[in-house]
């Protein structure tokens, strides 16, 4: 027996398999687990810096210039300025002698409350507000001193008379950790935005269903109608798909005040529509190509037109990706900033939420940039809660014609 099986394998073209070792059970394989671990390094991604976001939300400007959200929950170190009164200076053997508390001034009324606190270092300058340390008897000029407790007592000398309303202090104190709904109250109670709430209704869920109306025919027609030119369509429409929408803004502002449409919302919808129906028409297209083609072909010998077919065989098919669709482009369209500046008046009345944040309350400097991460969750709350609701879809339209296409 041993003979004829060498025998065998001698033969030519003969090829010996080896039987694969079985799989164990309960075991993972490598790449399973760096699929794992690259779910994980994304989702930390997405949520380290949402994390602090939520939470400079509740910060105030100062503590969050002075250190990062990650000490958020630790004391920390500001610098703050109070004035010695010249009204409570006195004569002291022959000097100028002012003595008070540098938490009693009114400006530190907010951080400090109860009139108490902990300095760490004092200057009488802006550029140097730390230039001595606390405890020390400082010569600042002329003959002048300065000293600054820890406990926040100062003492003030000078050989002249103090004028005016008093001479500067400058220090730095240690703070408490502070959280605040001062940042929400500031964004919900803003002039007018309960109206620019509702103008971002308007304009995101039309600019959402539009298009998607759209691109569903056009994507059943790319994949299941066969006509001339439909190879170069759908190359033009992937082609779309990488052209900057800066370059058509001001072209099709120009169009629309031509025809009579102008700054509205019938025009925002419209361009809205434009922009986003590349890449509707791209993913639906790529789903329905990959629906099964028995059913189709089953309905069309039963008699079924194209538009029987697409209403009730591949609409109920491709929820996922219109689902998948509706989700970046509600986003997008409630998120969007430059397209409703150029499509939208800048009238008050028909601003969105975006731009009466980046007009309104962040002034025209920017000065109040310490709501931005306040007004960013405010603006984000309507988003995330379509996409928790149809995030399910997500990945099924997502990945919808990434093996096969036709």
């Amino acid at each position: 027996m041993a003979n004829t099986v060498e025998k065998v394998a001698m033969q030519p073209g003969f090829t010996l398999h080896t039987p694969a070792k079985p799989r164990v059970a309960g075991k993972t394989s490598a790449l399973n687990w760096a699929v794992r671990i690259s779910v994980v390094v994304i989702v930390l991604l997405w949520l380290i810096p949402t994390l602090g976001l939520f939470i400079s939300s509740f910060r105030d400007r100062d503590q969050i210039s002075a250190t990062g959200w990650w000490k958020a929950p630790f004391s920390v170190e500001l610098t703050f300025r109070a004035r010695a009164p010249s009204a409570d200076q006195r004569e002291v053997d022959g000097r100028w002698v002012i003595e008070g508390s540098v938490f009693a001034d009114p400006e530190q009324s907010r951080w400090f409350p109860d009139q108490t606190g902990e300095v760490t270092a004092f200057g009488n300058r802006g550029v140097a507000p730390a230039e001595f340390p606390a405890g020390q008897t400082a010569e600042i000029r002329d003959g002048d001193t300065l000293r600054v407790d820890r406990d926040g007592t100062f003492l003030f000398t000078s050989a002249d008379e103090f004028s005016g309303a008093g001479p500067r202090i400058y220090f730095e104190a240690v703070t408490p950790p502070q959280f605040t709904l001062a940042n929400y109250e500031t964004v919900l109670r803003a002039d007018n935005m309960d109206r620019a709430f509702i103008n971002t209704l308007t304009v995101a869920i039309p600019a959402t269903i539009i298009p998607i109306l759209i691109a569903a025919f056009a994507a059943y027609a790319l994949a299941w109608m066969e006509f001339p030119g439909r190879a170069l369509l759908i190359a033009a429409v992937v082609g779309l798909l990488v052209v900057p929408l800066q370059l058509a803004l001001v072209p099709l502002l120009n169009l629309h005040n031509r025809i009579g449409i102008g700054q509205s919302f019938l025009g925002i919808w419209l361009a809205h529509t434009g922009f986003g129906l590349p890449l509707a028409i791209y993913l639906l297209r790529n789903y329905m190509v990959g629906l099964p083609r028995d059913i189709i072909e089953s309905a069309r010998v039963d008699g079924a037109t194209d538009f029987q077919i697409f209403v009730k065989i591949v609409l109920p098919l491709s929820f996922p990706a219109l689902a998948s669709f509706a989700i970046f482009q509600f986003l997008w369209t409630w998120n969007d900033l430059l397209v409703a500046k150029v499509f939208l008046p800048s009238a008050a009345e028909s601003q969105v939420m975006t731009v009466k944040i980046a007009d309104d309350l962040l002034g025209s400097r920017g000065g109040d940039w310490g709501i931005l991460a306040t007004a960013a969750f405010v603006s984000i709350a309507v988003p995330l809660l379509v996409f928790f609701t149809l995030q399910r879809y997500l990945v099924r339209g997502l990945l919808a014609g990434s093996v096969k296409g036709g």
